[in-house]
Order: C-alpha cells, then structure tokens, then sequence
C-alpha cells in the first residue's frame, strides 16, 4: 500500500492546516496539498496527504472516509500513481496555423 491518500468531495473552505491537524490525529502527517485553481487560487475540492507510514494511511483511510468536513462528507482512499502524458494530438505548440501569404 501507498502512504500518499486521495482526499476528495471537500469543501471550497477546507484549508490545508485544518485538514492537517485533522490527518495528525489519526497518525504523523509528512505532506498535505490542497489542490488550488491556477487562475483564481480556489481550492479543487480535493488534497493529497502523505501519511508517514502505510499503517497510518490504512488507519487514515478507515476512521475518515465518509467523514464530515465543512458540511461535506470525503472520500478518502490510496492515491493512484499518476499517470505519463502522451505527447500525442494535441501536444506541441499552442499556434498550429501559419498564415498563408
């Protein structure tokens, strides 16, 4: 099992401390990241946390998951790996047309 968890169905409002303080309780945290929009800096409404060992992320998966947060229930599960980018259709530059003269 992986020690990095998939925290989903958050609330806009959630932070990273709270949910910090709330992953500790279970067992030692070693990184929380809140995903953010890039243009308007609102939370994604779901975070990675790394536990410290794989028995804190099962413990962490088991006593959280459904639990409410903020209003909202979250689903806490393993993190899959993520996954290689194709350079396929429509990778490369942004401005695929040249003008014509």
């Amino acid at each position: 099992m992986n020690n990095k968890l998939h925290v989903g169905n958050l609330a806009f409002e959630t932070s990273e401390i709270e949910l910090e303080d709330l992953f500790n309780e279970v067992a030692p945290t070693t990184e929380v990241s809140l995903m953010q929009d890039r243009a308007s800096g609102q939370s994604r409404g779901f975070a990675f946390v790394t536990m410290q060992t794989q028995e804190g992320a099962t413990a962490a998966i088991t006593r959280l998951n459904g639990s409410e947060v903020n209003g909202r229930a979250m689903s806490v599960t393993e993190a899959r790996p993520k996954e290689e980018r194709s350079s396929g259709p429509g990778g490369g530059p942004r401005n695929k047309f040249k003008p014509r003269y």
